[in-house]
């Protein structure tokens, strides 16, 4: 049985009721799931998952195969077949919703405005900061200013994101859906390739979660510059209240 990944119908989500398919010392996989398992730089979900004799609380989620795995700290005796219900830490995750839209409305406004001058090249979210790896040639403060406050003219004007399914082989037709090599590879290998798009902006193959409004990201505040190589620069930011 694979595990149902209801963040990817859902991604406001917070409760859910499931069933225990198995148990593994502390490793706990469910029938469904609304928590999010580390991957593509976002970082996993907590939480709880409660049943008839007790609470666990979920460390970390990861993905093995089509299964998702539930690390929690104490299984508490919980077996296979319990009936249960989950609770995603929301502030956690809407944190890292926020970040994780944040680095796709960059990626776009980049990709669009400034595509000249160089592109993102990847990218690791945290819950109070977020950075981003950029090639470019000519480098300076003053560009990735310039890209930040393209970048928050951007939000500030309201811009719907959702999240809608394609075949593989539309996918496949359309130029720059996935922006790494890794990503390029994984769309060769789904039936069902799943977007995440910006209106009037950029949309592009993602597993993550987001905000349904770029309202909700905030402001994007430079923290810090660091230069990786002659041409990799780093971009570290924060986001505050618009």
């Amino acid at each position: 049985m694979v595990t149902e990944k209801l963040f990817w119908k859902d991604m406001t989500l917070k409760e859910f009721d499931a069933t225990v398919i198995s148990v593994e010392g502390n490793e706990v996989v469910l029938d469904r799931t609304a928590f999010y398992a580390t991957g593509g730089g976002q970082p996993n979900d907590t939480g709880t998952i409660a049943f008839s004799s007790g609470e666990l609380k979920v460390a970390d989620v990861m993905k093995r195969g089509e299964d998702v795995i539930h690390v929690v700290e104490d299984n508490k005796g919980i077996t296979a077949g319990e009936k249960v219900h989950g609770k995603i830490d929301w502030d956690r995750r809407y944190k890292l919703m926020r970040y994780h839209s944040a680095i796709h409305v960059m990626d776009g406004i980049v990709t669009k405005r400034h595509g000249d001058q160089g592109l993102l090249t990847g990218g690791q979210i945290y819950e109070d900061r977020a950075r981003i790896d950029m090639d470019m040639q000519e480098f300076s403060r003053e560009i990735v200013e310039s890209i930040l406050q393209d970048c928050n003219q951007f939000i500030g004007e309201g811009h719907r994101v959702y999240q809608k399914e394609i075949s593989r082989n539309e996918a496949l037709k359309m130029e720059n859906l996935a922006r790494t090599e890794p990503g390029r590879q994984l769309i060769n290998s789904l039936d069902t390739v799943r977007l995440i798009v910006i209106d009037d902006l950029d949309e592009q193959a993602d597993g993550g979660t987001h905000v349904s409004n770029t309202m909700e990201i905030g402001k994007l505040v430079l923290s810090k510059i660091q230069s990786k190589g002659k041409r990799n620069k780093r971009v570290e930011f924060t986001l505050e209240p618009s």
